[in-house]
Parts: C-alpha cells; structure tokens; sequence
C-alpha cells in the first residue's frame, strides 16, 4: 500500500521518502518505551500525525533559511515532518516534558536531520527570534500568542507575514475572535480526503 503522505507530496526526493518511511518504525519503538501517540494511534500514524503536520505546507512552502520553533511539540509534530519537507530551514522543537523531548531528540538523530533541535523548554523562558511559531492543539490561540508575542521578529521573506501558524480543530470561534480580521483559516479537508481532517484546520495568526 502506498504511502498517504507519497500521495498528496509526489514531489518527495528519494532521501525524503526513505526517512518518511522511517517514521513508522521509529515511533513504534519509542511509543513501546514511552507513551507519546495513544496506542489506538500509532497504527495511524501517517495520517493522524505526519499528514495532520505537513498541513501546513500545504498553506505556506517556507523560504531558505526560515527559522521555525514548534511550541508543545511532544514526540516532534508537527517539526519532525516539516523538518523532512524543508531541508533548508531552520526548526526548534520545544517541550516542557523531558520524556517526550528525548523521543523528538532521537528520532532526529535517527533520520539524520540535521535542521532541527529539539529541547526541553516553555516558550516564555526562551531567548531568540523567529520567522514563525508552529504548534497542533497544545493551547487556545490567546494563550499561545501571549506565550510567544517576544519570539518572533518583524517582517519575513515568505508568502505570509511573520507570526503563529497553528493546527486546530472543532469551533474556533471564540478563539480567534480576538485577533479579528487579522486570523486566516484554512480548511484541512480541502487538502486531503480522508474524513479525519473534517472539522480540522490551519490557522495563521501574523505577530505585527
């Protein structure tokens, strides 16, 4: 059976689609010695995980030499996949919980990636600047902002503006009521057909 993430990002080099492939086995064997993705998950990893993240670039293909930090990123979503997608961008993965950075910590090691870090961390003790915040479902929007507002620098060379680029799902409204007619949302299941995505979506909010 082929891939699902071979299906909607046909233009992978063969080095991506090796380490995409990796992914399943890697976390596997982590998700037997610590529990990062719920055990009725793993067996959709591909999907609910590795997709779910590379929905982003489905919104924005960054430009060389973006530096992304992934707040909340558990055992590395959504910074593992985009890290595979954008060799040529700069990605900090960030978690308060120790277990779950190590897991990200190898898992790079395992694929070669040498884009991306992964450090145990809240985002309101770190020091340094970004092009963009990406994080999947780890705080409302208002939270995330707060926690971020001094990370990330004015400006951009990408498609969008500087800011927060955020996987969310079910009623937003309230979430993003405060950042009015800034917010920008897109629809998952317009990139993708499996009903896992319904109700799901990438939100960007610019930081200036």
């Amino acid at each position: 059976m082929i891939n699902p993430v071979f299906e909607y990002f046909p233009e992978l080099t063969q080095t991506q689609r090796e380490q995409i492939n990796m992914l399943d086995a890697l976390y596997r064997d982590w998700n037997s010695k610590i529990n990062v993705i719920s055990r009725k998950d793993i067996d959709m990893l591909y999907t609910h995980h590795v997709l779910h993240s590379l929905a982003i670039a489905k919104v924005l293909q960054f430009a060389k030499d973006t530096k992304i930090i992934d707040i909340g990123t558990g055992g590395g979503f959504p910074g593992i996949p985009l890290a595979i997608l954008f060799p040529k961008c700069h990605f900090t993965l960030i978690d308060s919980i120790g277990k779950k950075v190590m897991v990200a910590q190898e898992v790079i090691q395992a694929l070669g990636l040498t884009n991306a870090v992964a450090t145990k961390s809240r985002a309101e003790e770190l020091k340094g600047k970004f092009d963009f915040v990406v994080t999947r479902a780890v705080a409302p929007l208002p939270t995330i902002h707060g926690w971020v507002k001094g990370l990330v620098k004015p400006g951009g060379v990408n498609f969008l503006p500087n800011g927060i680029i955020a996987l969310k799902g079910g009623n937003l409204k309230e979430e993003i009521a405060p950042f009015g007619k800034k917010v920008e949302k897109w629809k998952v299941s317009n990139f993708y057909e499996d009903e896992f995505f319904e109700e799901k979506y990438v939100i960007f909010i610019p930081m200036y």
